[in-house]
Formats: C-alpha cells, sequence, structure tokens
C-alpha cells in the first residue's frame, strides 16, 4: 500500500507542468528563507558565534551534498583544471564567505524583517549586473525587456520603502516572561547595536548573492555539473571560512554547540542551503 500511494504521488507530481514545478519550488523556497532569518536571529541572541556558525553549516551541507554530486554527475562532469579551481574559489568567496559573514554581521546588527526587506533588492541588483556585464539583454522594445525593467524598479523601489521607513515598535514587553526558551527571545531591533553598520553589511551581503548569481552563469556554461559546482564552492567556502574562524576566533567555548536550539538552528541553515541547490535541479 505503501508503494502504490509513493507511486501516486510520484506520478502526480511528474504529470504537473515543468514550469509549475519550478515556481511551486521557488514558493517553497521563499517560505525556506523566510524561517532562515527568523532562526538565524534566534541562534545570534542565544549567542552562537558569527563565524562558527557558518563553519558547521557549510561541513554539514558538504558531506550531503558530495556523495550525490559525486554518483548523480558522474558522466557529465568535466575533468578538474586549475582554471576551474580558480573559478570555484572566487565562486565561494563571493558566494559563500562574503555572502553568508555579511548577512550575520547584518542581521546582527538589525532585525530579521529588515534583512528579509532588503533582500528583495537582489534579483534587481542581478539584472543590472547582468545587463552591465551583457550577460542578460535588455530590449525595451518588448514586452519582457519592459517587464524586466518595471519589475527591477518596482523591486527597488519596495524594497527602499521599508528599508527607510522604520515605524514605531507595536508590542515591546517590558519583562521577560520566567522560563522562557531561548529560542523565542525577541526578534525584533538589534538593542545596541549599529543600525547603520548593519545596513551597509546587509547591502554587502546583497552585492555578494547578486554577483554569486551571474558569476556563475559562465561557470555552469563551461562545466554543467551543477552539484559538482555547488560541492566546490561549498567546500572552498568551508576553507575559507575555517581559516577566519581560526585567526579570528580564540575563545574555545564558541566552537561548542550548548543547547538543542543551537544544534536545530545550525541544521535548519544546512536545509535551507540544500532546498536552494535543489531548486536548480528543478528541469527548466
Amino acid at each position: 500500500m505503501a508503494d502504490t500511494g509513493s507511486t501516486s504521488s510520484r506520478r502526480m507530481w511528474c504529470s504537473v507542468p515543468e514550469r509549475a514545478q519550478l515556481h511551486l519550488a521557488m514558493l517553497a523556497l521563499q517560505f525556506g528563507y523566510a524561517g532562515f532569518h527568523v532562526v538565524s536571529r534566534a541562534a545570534l541572541n542565544m549567542g552562537i558565534s558569527k563565524l562558527v556558525f557558518p563553519v558547521y553549516r557549510n561541513i554539514i551541507a558538504l558531506l550531503l551534498l558530495a556523495p550525490f554530486a559525486y554518483f548523480l554527475e558522474k558522466k557529465e562532469r568535466p575533468a578538474l583544471t586549475l582554471s576551474f579551481v580558480v573559478q570555484f574559489f572566487l565562486l565561494a568567496l563571493v558566494g559563500i564567505t562574503a555572502n553568508q559573514g555579511f548577512y550575520l554581521l547584518g542581521l546582527d546588527n538589525t532585525s530579521p524583517t529588515f534583512a528579509s526587506a532588503i533582500q528583495n533588492s537582489v534579483p534587481a541588483i542581478t539584472f543590472l549586473m547582468a545587463a552591465i556585464l551583457r550577460i542578460e539583454q535588455v530590449r525595451l522594445n518588448r514586452k519582457d525587456g519592459l517587464a524586466k525593467v518595471l519589475g527591477t524598479v518596482l523591486c527597488v523601489a519596495g524594497a527602499s520603502v521599508i528599508t527607510l521607513y522604520k515605524g514605531p515598535t507595536i508590542y515591546s514587553p517590558s519583562t521577560r516572561p520566567p522560563n522562557t526558551p531561548p529560542l523565542f527571545l525577541s526578534l525584533g531591533d538589534a538593542k545596541g547595536k549599529n543600525w547603520t553598520l548593519g545596513c551597509i553589511y546587509l547591502i554587502g551581503h546583497c552585492l555578494s548573492w547578486s554577483g554569486w548569481l551571474v558569476l556563475q552563469a559562465p561557470v555552469l556554461k563551461k562545466y554543467p555539473a551543477r552539484l559538482s559546482v555547488t560541492s566546490y564552492t561549498c567546500f572552498f567556502g568551508l576553507i575559507q571560512f575555517l581559516i577566519i574562524a581560526l585567526v579570528i576566533e580564540r575563545n574555545s567555548q564558541a566552537w561548542l554547540i550548548h543547547s538543542g536550539a543551537e544544534l536545530f538552528s545550525v541544521f535548519y541553515a544546512v536545509s535551507d542551503s540544500i532546498n536552494f541547490v535543489l531548486i536548480h535541479r528543478v528541469p527548466r
């Protein structure tokens, strides 16, 4: 009965048009991102190190991705050359080290809502970068070209409004209820932090993310094994973060997981990364 149900589910999913599959996958990814902002901020509130957190995140992500990349892409994976190694290293520097590093620094100084809002500028920045590098063509005499330009303007306008306007606090309890788990600490504004510096960090995060998306396009044309590209990028990102953490994070206690909530936040961050990779596996 279980096999019958599983087969039926697979058939139903296969019957869904490919474009609809991609849209559903992207929708699921956005829900995952929403939770990621909250869970990451909760982890920072619990005192988890901003350098150790991405190290553990990328270790687990690499362990999960590498076997699938090795076995599923044996036939389509080109030989690894020095040129590809340099490109993967640069992708990791931009897409993992700078991206995740700026994000955690920005989130620590602002709020999950703000971090989520400013990320809405990523599609616009990506489109502008791709247009400047002539990877994306802008045809103002066609409907799709006008739609891209209009979408970019609206995207930047929406992110700017919610970024520049910081309204009054709706609810702020004066005292914390007793026995409240650390995961449910206030996730609002970062009190005692530098909001301006947090904005700068998050802008750097958006620029890094957009740059990573744009730089992947020419790499994937020459190295079409997507999971392998992601695994190599994750590997070099892990090495970069590990070196930075070993040099800067001198407190040995920062490398310990002190609670189940901290462990949950690490695994949730990993699942968010895996979901992003799976989006690229949906047929176009």
